[in-house]
């Protein structure tokens, strides 16, 4: 089984998406990374909410310190649709320096796509 992560931010319908994400697949572990908004607004039983704040070095250091011992050398499955450029940043830096690898993923019909 894969753990996901993705993001959970800004950006019209996005939210919608990340549920189908988490919903289509049997994850051993979900990480959202959000902020102060989605930790106050959104509520999943599948999901570990990583709050981050600050410039992309201090939002990467804090996702990387959040899941440095979650994760070993694994792959991971990693969504984007939410959020800024900035956040994606981050996150694509702290899993490359966790050193495990990714692959980015969708949802289409209720079925996982690799993008």
């Amino acid at each position: 089984m894969t753990k996901l992560i993705a993001c959970l931010s800004t950006g019209k319908g996005t939210w919608t998406e990340v549920i189908k994400l988490i919903d289509s697949e049997p994850w051993e572990k979900v990480f959202l990374i959000t902020n102060d908004f989605g930790k106050e607004k959104f509520t999943h039983e599948k999901a570990e909410l990583i709050v981050v704040k600050g410039n992309v070095n201090e939002m990467r250091d804090q996702i990387h310190a959040s899941l440095k011992n979650k994760l070993s050398f694994e792959e991971v499955a990693v969504n984007l649709i939410s959020g800024t450029g900035t956040e994606h940043m981050a996150i694509i830096s702290a899993v490359l320096k966790l050193g495990v690898g990714m692959r980015i993923v969708t949802t289409e019909e209720n079925k996982i796509k690799e993008v």
